[in-house]
């Protein structure tokens, strides 16, 4: 037989912010990942968040905190390290570290800001995943990041009831980590859960909106009758892993929303929200 030389795999360095921030941030949409300025995820500077930017090259702002343990604990960023900050509206600036102590850094620009603005359409996810156990949870919203969401709101129904606060101070930070990895410069908002009766309005407003439901016409079918025009912003909606009860479906498909098959299987509450949100970011960019 013949014998197998074990090699020995080096992890790359990944990058987790741990920092809590207010979970409800009206003023905050998605940039899309395909930008120019947030597509730099190969050799590009290390990237870290900050609430204020220079607005100018040689403007400097301190940076503390878990941002702060990261570049010089984890990164081991020193003096004259060149990095990236953003603001996650946005607003990118590239400088460089101009002082360390033993509370923080003082980031000064070398060039001037840059502000980025969103593409468009923006797809507002509406999931049911407050059930979701061993992480599940985490990853659904850290997919929803990577692929451009502008929004992740859990959806209470009469099948998945409540969400921790706890929880929902872990998902911002899985959102804040995955903003970072995935290069994107407007960081997605995790809205506060809402009851279906609360969501309907929402529908009603919105000229485009998908409800998962089974045995509904199949998601492509629907695409290719739907106009090509270009909506600002547009809803997805999923149901826990029981479902939605007759009752609350009706009540979304009569406030407005196209319901929507995902094939012939029947899918987890995060493999459907990733399925239906590929899915329509692709069409979003052949529109």
């Amino acid at each position: 037989m013949m014998q197998l030389q074990q090699t020995k795999l080096v992890d790359s360095p990944r990058i987790i912010s741990f920092f809590s921030r207010p979970w409800i941030k009206p003023t905050i949409v998605a940039l899309r990942a395909f930008s120019d300025h947030s597509n730099q995820s190969r050799g590009g500077l290390p990237r870290f968040f900050s609430e204020t930017l220079p607005s100018s090259k040689g403007g400097v702002v301190r940076v503390q905190g878990d941002e702060f343990w990261h570049m010089t604990k984890v990164l081991r960023l020193s003096v004259k390290d060149r990095i990236e900050l953003f603001n996650g509206k946005g607003g990118l600036v590239e400088g460089s570290i101009e002082r360390v102590d033993r509370t923080g850094i003082d980031f000064v620009a070398i060039k001037d800001q840059v502000v980025v603005h969103p593409h468009e359409p923006q797809w507002d996810v509406y999931a049911a995943f407050s059930t979701l156990k061993g992480g599940r949870a985490d990853w659904l919203v850290e997919k929803c990041t990577e692929l451009g969401a502008s929004s992740v709101t859990p959806l209470l129904t009469e099948r998945s009831l409540s969400i921790s606060e706890n929880r929902v101070d872990r998902l911002q930070r899985v959102i804040v980590a995955a903003t970072k990895q995935c290069q994107r410069l407007h960081e997605m908002i995790l809205n506060p859960p809402i009851k279906v009766g609360s969501l309907l309005p929402n529908v009603a407003q919105s000229k485009l909106s998908f409800v998962a439901a089974a045995e509904a016409t199949p998601l492509i079918s629907t695409l290719t009758m739907t106009s090509s025009t270009k909506e600002s912003r547009g809803s997805l909606i999923i149901g826990p892993e029981g479902d939605f009860t007759e009752q609350e479906l009706k009540l979304i498909t009569e406030a407005g929303a196209t319901a929507v098959g995902l094939g012939p299987h029947r899918l987890r509450v995060e493999t459907a929200t990733i399925s239906l949100l590929a899915t329509l970011m692709l069409w979003s960019d052949s529109q």
